[in-house]
């Protein structure tokens, strides 16, 4: 059996892949892809996935990229059971929908502070933009202030795909003192196989992003 992950330890959707697939304990082989060298473009690269994104699975031939779908295509084929993506209709549902938040909220609205500073020049990150992203924390918090993880009383996909993201922003310097749920939260996702991992490549993120700042 052969399973690769093309994966770039910068990016938070592909550690958030990568660490989906470390509490799944799924053995898993990783390919650096370095997207700040460009090596996404690569012909070899672009013939596997035309979209140049990380990260990117072979699983025996099967091509998939997407982080998150590849987080549920692992959990669906490799997990011992189902509580890491509930089978049950209900269950499911809340789990993609918190998984959604991360994909079209969270991630996107911290790429849009944080992606002019790596790539276009820009040296600070303006007021409304940090004032949407504590909108979208805010509801974060509504989310744990039922629940253990982000969608019932034992961590998802939906937990390691937002964690990767908030890991990232975290290492920015993010305050979210505030914010007593997503801390307790932090603490218990620290504790994942895999997180020490993902909170290597944060870091590098943080750093990336603060050597640029004014």
């Amino acid at each position: 059996m052969s399973i690769k992950l093309y994966h770039f330890i910068v990016s938070g959707p592909s550690r958030g892949a990568l660490l989906a697939a470390r509490t799944l304990q799924v053995p898993i082989q990783i390919v650096e892809v370095n997207t700040f060298k460009k090596e996404n473009y690569k012909e070899s690269y672009l013939k596997m996935n035309p979209q140049h994104c990380v990260p990117t699975l072979d699983d025996n031939g099967f091509i998939l990229w997407e982080s998150r779908a590849i987080a549920c295509y692992l959990a669906d084929k490799y997990g011992k059971d189902d509580q890491f993506y509930p089978k049950d209709l209900q269950k499911r549902a809340l789990v993609n929908q918190r998984l959604h938040f991360d994909g079209t909220s969270l991630n996107v609205k911290m790429r849009a502070m944080c992606a002019p500073i790596l790539f276009s020049g820009a040296t600070d990150i303006p007021k409304p933009l940090k004032d949407d992203f504590n909108i979208t924390l805010e509801f974060l918090e509504i989310f744990l202030s039922s629940t253990k993880w982000l969608a019932g009383d034992n961590p998802t996909v939906a937990d390691t795909a937002s964690y990767a993201t908030l890991s990232s922003i975290l290492a920015v310097g993010w305050d979210i003192s505030s914010f007593s749920n997503i801390q307790r939260w932090v603490k218990q996702c620290a504790s994942l196989p895999g997180a020490e991992e993902n909170d290597e490549g944060a870091r590098a993120y943080g750093e990336a992003v603060k050597s640029k700042l004014k």
